[in-house]
């Protein structure tokens, strides 16, 4: 069975086994089943022969599981948008991804209840399964296409490797499903008949629904970010009791701290911890390993583990020779989780992507080594950094700085604390006379900023000089503005 089969399986033996928690709101997988059935046989009668992208736009709604498979189903990749991006980026996104439509979940909850079996078209392996938009260095998104091929490679990965119960485990969902970190609980879960457990906007916004919510969600496997956990454990409650079913902690997005694995350990003793690395292009994770105590003592900064079956993860130097081990160089990854590319963009596909021994493989851009069989993340070769987990190039937000009326010019830089990168801050040269107080104004900026760019976009420092020092080469000298900074 391919993986829509392996889900609608659940739909057909146990109906009303539950898929989603929400909320309040429930979505069981003979629902499921049913409703995306009637999604796709609409989308047909209103699309016909195209087989364009549909875009999805929404938060954490049961919907929004429904528009997936559905589009799926019709033959065509899904494109997921976060109700927290602004409106003026999702146009962007759906003008880039030549959206044939735009699904909500009112739109969806709107289309009659009655089942309408739908025979899903068969598609190859090579074919969109769903894009993916990250940052783009111009100002612009761009669109990774992820192909149904990538992620069964993946989701297969996973499944052997975590050995999940089948059914009746229970996956936290805490990245929204524009983020591709929510790639990982969402299908691992729906293909093992599992219930997918969101924490939505207004769990994170009152921490005490959100403690009361965990105690009360059976889960059994956490997927998050580092920092989500990390937040967490500030909570002296957070601990075995509060989720005594739970099994295992799987982290990506960004570098886990060996403190943070080590509280984790302390207070869930009968739960593993996992530290797992890839970009969006590679379809969320290619490398794992699980922290130990003994990895702990041995390694810090602790490893990201070793590349999954089939898949090669390489060092390679500045010239594309391979370095040997213990010696820096680019992370490259090669195998069947790569992504053909950017959808649209042959330009910045050429750049990343290669046949490497005649394998697709993708450039990270990312620093790393190997050290006895594993692979040690060391941060970004270009401008794009990680905060929270979320993936950002300075030179998106740059561009997008530098479009505000009141701004003539912008440098970002990452500001870290304890190891790591904890926030952004902005130097401006301002192209107009900033008028009030410096809070003032930069709270008007920021405003105007989030009205074109989600909140964890959004510096938290603005700096206002008159000029950049420049170094020899007539580019702003980011080292001397980093110490403005102070």
């Amino acid at each position: 069975m391919d993986l829509i089969d392996r889900i609608d399986h659940w739909g057909r033996v146990s109906p009303d086994l539950v898929a989603h928690r929400s909320g309040d709101r429930v979505l069981t997988y003979g629902e499921l089943l049913a409703r995306s059935d009637t999604l796709a046989a609409w989308l047909d009668a209103e699309l016909g022969e195209s087989r364009a992208p549909v875009a999805v736009h929404g938060h954490k709604e049961p919907e929004m599981l429904v528009a997936f498979l559905g589009v799926v189903k019709s033959g065509r990749p899904y494109v997921p948008i976060d109700l927290s991006i602004p409106a003026q980026r999702v146009e962007r996104i759906v003008q880039t991804a030549g959206a044939a439509l735009t699904l909500t979940p009112a739109r969806i909850a709107s289309l009659p209840a009655i089942p309408s079996p739908h025979r899903a078209i068969v598609q190859s392996p090579d074919r969109p399964f769903y894009i993916l938009f990250t940052s783009g260095s111009t100002g612009e998104p761009k669109g990774v296409v992820i192909t149904r091929a990538n992620l069964e490679h993946f989701v297969a990965w996973m499944l052997a490797e975590q050995r999940f119960a089948a059914p009746g485990e229970t996956f936290l969902n805490q990245a929204p499903f524009s983020f591709d970190l929510s790639v990982m609980d969402l299908f691992a879960s729906l293909v093992t008949g599992g219930t997918l457990f969101s924490i939505t906007k207004d769990h994170v916004a009152n921490l005490k629904a959100l403690y009361a919510a965990f105690h009360a969600s059976a889960l059994t496997t956490w997927v998050s970010t580092p920092s989500f956990a990390q937040m967490c454990l500030i909570e002296r409650t957070f601990a075995q009791p509060m989720l005594p079913h739970l099994r295992r902690f799987l982290f990506c997005g960004e570098t886990l701290a060996p403190e943070t694995a080590s509280q984790l350990l302390d207070r869930f003793p009968e739960a593993e911890v996992w530290n797992t690395y890839g970009p969006t292009e590679a379809t969320v994770a290619t490398t794992s390993v699980r922290i130990t105590r003994e990895v702990l003592a041995k390694w810090s900064p602790l490893p990201v583990g070793a590349a999954m079956p089939g898949t090669r993860v390489v060092i390679l130097g500045e010239n594309g020779e391979r370095v040997s081990d213990g010696e820096r160089g680019e992370i490259v990854i090669a195998g069947p989780n790569v992504s053909p590319g950017y959808l649209g963009r042959d330009d910045l596909t050429a750049k990343a992507f290669f046949d490497l021994d005649g394998v697709r493989a993708y450039r990270t851009g990312d620093w790393g080594r190997e050290r006895a069989g594993q692979i040690f993340f060391e941060g970004r070769r270009d401008s794009q950094v990680k905060v929270n987990g979320y993936r950002i190039e300075l030179g998106d937000l740059e561009a997008n700085l530098r479009a505000l009326p009141e701004i003539a010019d912008a440098v970002v830089l990452p500001v870290e604390k304890h190891g790591r990168i904890d926030a952004l801050a902005a130097v401006v040269v301002l192209a107009v006379e900033k008028t009030g107080s410096d809070f003032a104004f930069t709270a008007q900026l920021k405003t105007r900023l989030g009205e074109r760019l989600p909140a964890y976009m959004i510096p938290r420092k603005f700096l206002y000089v008159d000029a950049f020092p420049m170094t020899a080469n007539g580019k702003a000298d980011r080292r001397k503005l980093g110490e403005m900074l102070g």
